[in-house]
């Protein structure tokens, strides 16, 4: 099968990227099982394994397809109706509800209930460019990886969850002075900044913590920071949101909407490292991702349409409830921050 894997966005990823990281496995993977894989992608990408077109948002899709393209699998909403067979893969929330492609698939089972469907694929990882996993290494601290200056991340309540815990917190995806949706000054020198931090230092930094505090007030779509932190042994401690549930079992952390609880859990973290990684190796690698998008592929191959009707999604809205509160009632100052102006939360 010759598959087509459109992006808006350079590939490969250096930094933070979650779709491009994700395609790039797709499609290594689809190749090793025997397919031939090309990506249309913006100017400016690589690619070792697979040929590369460029992507021209103001050209017809169907002059941009080859011919010997038998499926074109889009990571965004082609807006237009392709004349050819297609599969969408919607990897975030909408702000608003309006109708997806008929073609759509989710990234998981909660994300597709939210609009009202329930096709969906698991995102997978190609696990050996992670490198080693040291296990016998000292994990004195934990860490937050995400977008740092996104309000739904809740940044603010990892470093409370820290706080309460007594621990240090190594902060992937943001800086100590943020000036977006609202300027945030942190000042614990037990909150460590990275910046967004990729490639052998981010594997570094995962590879020497303890756990992953992940709060987060959203519906999460997937959560590849989840399941990066399990592949190095951190168990994770977060908010029970989207796809989380189906991603973090009991014995690989602990969801909760409570500071409190969140921080007792990390106090208390006698997690297996080894089986925080076997549970991601089974069940979100890139072979498994790229067999279940073979199986969607072959349905609209087969003349199927994969929704009966237009996914949409059901409720946008984005703060969900979060207690920052601890034992004692002492305030955000105590966490380490000052906030000056206001932390948008998307309301």
């Amino acid at each position: 099968m010759h598959i087509l894997l459109a992006n808006n966005s350079p590939i490969p990823v250096y930094g933070y990227g979650g779709t491009e990281r994700v395609i790039w496995d797709l499609g290594k993977a689809l190749v090793q099982q025997g397919h031939r894989v090309s990506y249309l992608v913006p100017q400016g990408s690589h690619c070792d394994f697979a040929q590369l077109r460029l992507l021209q948002p103001d050209v017809p899709w169907e002059e941009q397809i080859p011919a010997s393209v038998d499926i074109t699998h889009f990571q965004f909403n082609p807006r237009t109706d392709v004349d050819r067979p297609y599969l969408v893969t919607e990897h975030g929330n909408a702000r608003k509800p309006r109708p997806l492609p008929r073609n759509t698939v989710f990234l998981s089972r909660d994300h597709a209930a939210r609009h009202g469907s329930t096709e969906f694929v698991y995102n997978g990882l190609d696990w050996d460019s992670y490198g080693p996993v040291d296990f016998g290494r000292p994990r004195p601290q934990y860490h937050f990886l995400g977008k740092a200056a996104w309000g739904v991340k809740n940044l603010r309540g990892a470093i409370r969850v820290a706080h309460l815990a007594g621990v240090e917190l190594e902060v992937l995806g943001g800086k100590r002075l943020n000036f977006h949706r609202g300027l945030r000054w942190t000042l614990s020198r037990r909150v460590h900044f990275h910046g967004m931090v990729g490639g052998p230092r981010k594997m570094d930094l995962l590879n020497a913590s303890r756990g992953l505090i992940f709060p987060v007030r959203w519906h999460e779509p997937f959560g590849l920071a989840v399941i990066e932190s399990l592949y190095f042994g951190c168990p994770v401690f977060a908010t029970p949101y989207g796809a989380l549930p189906e991603l973090v079992p009991a014995h690989c952390g602990v969801l909760s909407t409570r500071a409190a609880v969140l921080a007792e859990a990390v106090r208390n973290n006698r997690f297996d490292r080894r089986a925080c990684q076997a549970h991601v190796l089974e069940q979100f690698g890139a072979q498994r991702m790229a067999r279940d998008y073979l199986r969607m592929y072959e349905r609209v191959l087969a003349g199927e349409t994969i929704n009966a009707r237009p996914p949409i999604i059901e409720d946008p809205s984005r703060a969900l409830p979060w207690s920052n509160l601890g034992a004692a009632r002492s305030g955000w100052l105590s966490a380490g921050a000052i906030e000056l102006g206001l932390w948008r939360f998307f309301h």
